[in-house]
């Protein structure tokens, strides 16, 4: 391990394409930033679904919450998701588009929540977490990325 003294140590880097995929790819949680009417941003730690292929993040929330508020004032949204260790992190931006409220077990919505939720083996299971959805007033908010970045301090 090399060491440095007070003051030095190695500068950022920024993350390969490849490095940032990989951190979406595999974190599951990351810190959504909605912008309130101030400007101001407002965080919330979710769960996110990311599909490589339509480079969109999938995040399950509900009717009237204020990351949704935010999003139907204003869609640009930011994710940020930790890397391997603290020292890493990557950024993926885009506008959100929210989903209708699922409001019958097992429509459209409802099963892309349940597709996001990775399904159950159970049906009896299955049945309950779409009802559940409906009862909750879910809803999806489907971040449409446009723009990726990330550093890494390799220290």
């Amino acid at each position: 391990m090399t060491e440095y003294g007070p003051g030095q140590g190695p500068g950022a880097r920024a993350l390969t394409e490849d490095e940032i995929l990989k951190i979406l790819a595999t974190q599951p949680f990351g810190t959504l930033a909605t912008l309130k009417r101030s400007g101001q941003p407002h965080l919330a730690t979710m769960v996110i679904n990311w599909n490589p292929e339509e480079r969109l993040i999938r995040i399950s929330s509900a009717e009237g919450r204020i990351k949704v508020k935010h999003l139907q004032n204003d869609p640009r949204a930011t994710v940020q998701l930790q890397g391997e260790n603290v020292f890493s992190y990557a950024i993926a931006e885009g506008k959100a588009e929210l989903s209708e409220v699922t409001e019958t077990p097992g429509d459209a919505v409802g099963r892309e929540l349940l597709a996001m939720a990775g399904g159950f083996d159970d049906p009896a299971d299955e049945t309950a977490f779409l009802e559940e959805m409906t009862k909750g007033r879910r809803l999806v908010i489907r971040l449409k990325v446009d723009r990726l970045y990330g550093t890494a301090l390799d220290a």
